[in-house]
């Protein structure tokens, strides 16, 4: 999950409500399609191909092969229901920044921080406009101003490495058999 907000972009309620029937290749590249994000506003992601790699060893060790790609994980590691809150969401982004001596990160910086790693690799104002699925470049703009405490770069790439890596360990965790739950307290 921590993958899909970073590298992706998407809006915590974007994530949550993610199927499999979402998850499509598309010319050789993965992606979302048919997102439905907010305002009602529907949008086609491209999902990187180690995003989709971690997504497989998510959705293996959890045994998910239909309906929603996240769900609740229970004291013992394994999934249950069908499907986790936005309210989770926060939870797991703040635990895991906290893991890793981040006091202050929640799953809209992750959203920020990939629209800034996009500019910063070269990507156009209405590139990132279309990958976070705003109606007005001005929003775009203003996610890229706005002041987070990651503004240079490397500060950038350091926080997105080292929560991927968490994430990384979280995944393998439960595909492990560990329990994800013992992981995260």
């Amino acid at each position: 999950m921590l993958a899909l907000l970073l590298a992706c972009g998407l809006r915590r309620h974007e994530a949550v409500a993610l199927t499999l029937d979402h998850l499509q290749q598309r010319e050789e590249h993965w992606a979302i399609v048919d997102l439905v994000g907010k305002g009602g506003h529907v949008r086609t992601v491209p999902v990187p191909g180690w995003v989709r790699t971690e997504l497989d060893d998510w959705l293996t060790a959890a045994a998910i092969d239909r309906g929603k790609l996240f769900r609740r994980v229970n004291k013992v590691g394994r999934t249950w229901g069908d499907g986790m809150t936005v309210k989770a969401v926060w939870h797991i982004v703040k635990e895991s920044a906290r893991s890793i001596g981040m006091a202050k990160l929640a799953p809209h910086d992750l959203r920020r921080t990939c629209a800034r790693l996009c500019h910063a690799s070269g990507g156009e104002l209405e590139q990132i406009q279309f990958l976070l699925g705003h109606v007005s470049v001005q929003t775009t703009e203003n996610t890229l101003a706005a002041s987070s405490g990651f503004d240079q770069p490397s500060m950038i790439a350091l926080a997105s490495s080292r929560i991927l890596e968490l994430g990384a360990q979280l995944w393998k965790g439960c595909r492990t058999n560990r329990g994800l739950s013992r992981r995260l307290h």
